[in-house]
């Protein structure tokens, strides 16, 4: 069985049922094994964007979860998030980009990251990203959509620490999942390995995001 999703997903609150995305960013995190904790980390008061040609990643599951983190001020606050992971994924012309407002003297600096775009994939195992808007063209194998977060089988296993999940709430998992055009918006990525051949990363003043 094979579905085809092109769209994109805005939460304003947290949503009770998701339509299918993946995403993955570059950040190096932890190992994490089946049904194991992620790193107890605060997301930052910053999203990131991402883009990618290709994305293709083997042993998918999502499932909705509230990532907790601190505002630009250093108050506590909260992300309701499509937590999407891979037990492996391989991406094709990555770019991820984070703008620092208001830096005295400077105004906005932007810090810019390339990756896999020289022919060798950026290559991750058991990633892990808390997406908060996703567009892409995807395809998925074998998928299952219902499934109790907790009991899923397919994906690396569900996440802890600073962000919250139900093992018992909506979830997707599929053998595969292949995205093209892939533009996001994420908070937070722990990987076990994250691999990024070609890497180039570069400050900016201004705003100068990858999309």
């Amino acid at each position: 069985m094979e579905s085809q999703v092109r769209g994109g997903t805005r939460w304003k609150r947290f949503a009770v049922v998701m339509v299918p995305s993946v995403a993955a960013t570059a950040a190096v995190g932890i190992a994490m094994a089946q049904g194991a904790l992620a790193a107890s980390f605060s997301v930052s008061g910053q999203s990131f964007k991402v883009t990618a040609d290709h994305l293709e990643g083997e042993g998918f599951v999502q499932y909705g979860a509230i990532a907790q983190g601190k505002t630009l001020e250093g108050k506590d606050t909260a992300h309701p998030v499509a937590v999407s992971a891979f037990k492996h994924a391989e991406i094709t012309n990555m770019c991820q980009s984070v703008v620092t407002p208001g830096i005295p003297g400077l105004g906005s600096v932007s810090l810019q990251l390339k990756a896999g775009g020289n022919g060798t994939a950026v290559a991750a195992d058991n990633l892990y990203i808390d997406v908060a808007d996703l567009n892409a063209d995807a395809t998925f194998k074998n998928i299952n959509i219902g499934v109790a977060a907790g009991s899923s089988t397919k994906g690396p296993g569900m996440k802890g620490g600073k962000e919250q999940a139900n093992p018992f709430g909506f979830a997707q998992e599929a053998d595969k999942a292949v995205l093209k055009n892939v533009k996001q918006t994420a908070w937070a990525t722990s990987a076990g390995t994250f691999k990024l051949s070609g890497l180039s990363m570069k400050l900016h003043r201004g705003v100068k995001e990858c999309y």
